[in-house]
């Protein structure tokens, strides 16, 4: 390839990714300009670049508003994501690597059980379980917010797949160990899965923190509310407090950034160790 050809497309192609990373950061953007706005300049007509005074007080007052506990609302959040993370990853390994090993009667059965539920619509179980949970006294509790995320059978088939593929040398070495089916699972297939836990514990972090619809149904009480459902409570039929809900959102995102920039590696990874890699 001629030297000219080929600094034109390193060009192009890097202009490509400039011009992708800009559309996709505007919005990260406009949302740290308008929190450090007021109200009257984020409805303003007029167009400006950066606020022209920096209303940093816009953060503070999030932690001094009684209506809208933001404090509370991000310690739950933080304590659902916790709690719901590792655990629902967990749960999803075993349960994998039941379905790839244990030489159980219905196996292919209860795994066609569990490939059925992905096919069952959100809304035509949310009555149900909301039935359930009231039932055994989950409204306004966070292990009632907590509880229904624990099973993710999409991850499930992920972890299946990839202890399919596992090297089957290793455990048959585990067995003149004489480990059992726990034993081979906790010490060799579980640390060996660490890439596929870790990515998927992440993903699991980021959809427990963004949950909306559950949550709000559950934690009626504001004592039990989380980030999210907070948000909400700065757009009312009374108030519209535009200010305060982009600061909120910042802060909101903020631990999701984090959590995106710490773990980026490990979701690519897990996702090409899954099988479903081409």
């Amino acid at each position: 390839m001629h030297p000219l050809t080929r600094t034109l497309r390193v060009t192009a192609r890097s202009a490509l990714i400039g011009v992708v990373t800009l559309i996709f950061l505007t919005p990260f953007y406009l949302m740290l300009r308008n929190s450090l706005m007021d109200s009257r300049e984020i409805t303003s007509p007029h167009w400006v670049w950066w606020p022209s005074s920096m209303h940093w007080d816009n953060f503070t007052s999030l932690f001094t508003d009684p209506s809208v506990p933001m404090a509370d609302g991000l310690r739950n959040s933080l304590i659902v994501a916790a709690i719901t993370a590792p655990l629902s990853t967990l749960f999803a390994s075993a349960a994998g690597y039941a379905f790839a090993r244990l030489p159980v009667p219905g196996r292919g059965l209860l795994l066609a059980f569990v490939v059925g539920t992905l096919m069952i619509p959100g809304s035509a179980t949310f009555v149900p379980t909301f039935v359930v949970v009231g039932s055994l006294g989950g409204v306004n509790t966070l292990w009632g917010i907590i509880v229904p995320g624990l099973f993710n059978p999409f991850a499930v088939l992920l972890f299946r797949n990839f202890y399919l593929r596992f090297p089957r040398e290793l455990e048959e070495a585990g067995r003149l160990d004489g480990l059992g089916w726990f034993g081979l699972y906790r010490r060799i297939a579980l640390p060996s899965s660490a890439a596929m836990l870790a990515s998927l514990g992440a993903l699991a972090f980021i959809d427990s923190w963004n949950a909306f619809l559950w949550p709000l149904v559950i934690g009626q009480d504001p004592g039990s509310w989380t980030a999210q459902i907070t948000l909400s409570n700065f757009l009312t039929a009374q108030t519209i407090n535009l200010p305060g809900l982009f600061a909120g959102a910042v802060l909101t995102i903020a631990p999701l950034v984090v959590m995106f920039l710490v773990a980026q590696r490990y979701i690519v990874e897990g996702i090409a160790t899954s099988g479903l890699k081409g």
